[in-house]
Formats: structure tokens, C-alpha cells, sequence
């Protein structure tokens, strides 16, 4: 008897085991037996469909997923930044790291995050971190990410007002060209 007839005769096993069947003598089980116990029948079925996908494979395990690559660091060569879409109007750094990761091409190069820029602007001293009457914290531009182009702006939201930090054309520039140290400071 070959491995792949051993396997299906397994199947066969499992098959009959899960639909309360005595495999040896094709008895019906008595309805008290533990092989009618719901979670074992669930687990012949389970094991009977393993088997089929052996089978069906030619009695070779098929292949599980494959691990993902590990994620390696966001990187982008000069000629892709070339690309970058500027805006004329000012835009929220969550656009411009959104901008940044549409001109990746390896799917298993880390994004940046919009994060990732805020914590190099406010170690350059771009912005601060002020707090709210309300107690939490928000990023707001310096007297230099002022002259910069980093401006605040008050909008109205389904919550009511709220204020946005927005990035000019300068300061969409000074990051993108900048953005081998925005990644060196995040190490």
C-alpha cells in the first residue's frame, strides 16, 4: 500500500468517524458513544478535510503561507522624490507622509508616518508641544516653523472647531529634502 492510499484510507477512517459511524464494522454508533460528542465529530471533519488537501496535493502537505519579509526601513531614493506631488496649497503632515509612501515600490519597506516627521521637526525646534485646556498635548510651529511655512489654521468639524497644523510649499520641500535625517533620527 502506497503513502497516498494509507492517507486516503485515513480520510475514510475520519469520514465515517465524524458522521458516527464505527469505521472497522460501518455500524451505526449508539448515540451515547464519545465519538458522537459534538466537538470530536467537528474534530474528524477537520482532520478529514487536512487529509483532502494531502490528497488533493498528491499526498504532499501543501505549502503553509509563507512568513512575511521582515519590514525593512523606509528609504527613498532621490529619484522617486523627484516625484513628490507639492501642493500649493498648504496640507496637514498626515497628507505629506501619505504623499511619501505612494511613491514606494518594495511592499516590504516600512511606511513613514506622519509621526516619524513630527518627532524630527520638534528635535529640530520646527515645532513644540503645547498643552490644551483640556490637558492633552498637540504639536503647534515655533517662531522658525513659522518662517518655515508651518502655519495654524481653524476649521470647523462635526464636533465643532478645531485647529490644524498645515505645510506650505516651502515646508513640504525643507521635509522631503530632509527626509535622510527624518529617518536617521528615528534609527
Amino acid at each position: 500500500m502506497t503513502e497516498l492510499e494509507k492517507i486516503e484510507r485515513a480520510k475514510m477512517y475520519m469520514d465515517k468517524l465524524a458522521n458516527g459511524i464505527n469505521p472497522i464494522d460501518d455500524t451505526v454508533v449508539p448515540e451515547e458513544d464519545v465519538i458522537n460528542h459534538v466537538r470530536l465529530s467537528r474534530c474528524f471533519f477537520f482532520v478529514s478535510d487536512v487529509l483532502r488537501q494531502i490528497i488533493d496535493n498528491g499526498g504532499v502537505s501543501p505549502r503553509t503561507p509563507a512568513k512575511k519579509p521582515k519590514k525593512v526601513p523606509f528609504a527613498l531614493p532621490y529619484e522617486r522624490r523627484a516625484s513628490f506631488a507639492f501642493s500649493e496649497v498648504p496640507i496637514p503632515i498626515s497628507e505629506i507622509s501619505k504623499r511619501l509612501n505612494l511613491l514606494l515600490t518594495d511592499e516590504n519597506m516600512k511606511k513613514i508616518s506622519y509621526r516619524d516627521i513630527q518627532s524630527w521637526l520638534i528635535e529640530i525646534g520646527m515645532l513644540h508641544q503645547e498643552a490644551l485646556p483640556s490637558g492633552s498635548k498637540t504639536k503647534r510651529p515655533t517662531a522658525e516653523g513659522m518662517e518655515l511655512g508651518i502655519s495654524v489654521e481653524e476649521r470647523m468639524g462635526a464636533q465643532g472647531a478645531y485647529q490644524v497644523v498645515l505645510y506650505n510649499v516651502q515646508a513640504q520641500h525643507f521635509i522631503v529634502d530632509h527626509l535622510d535625517a527624518i529617518m536617521e533620527h528615528q534609527g
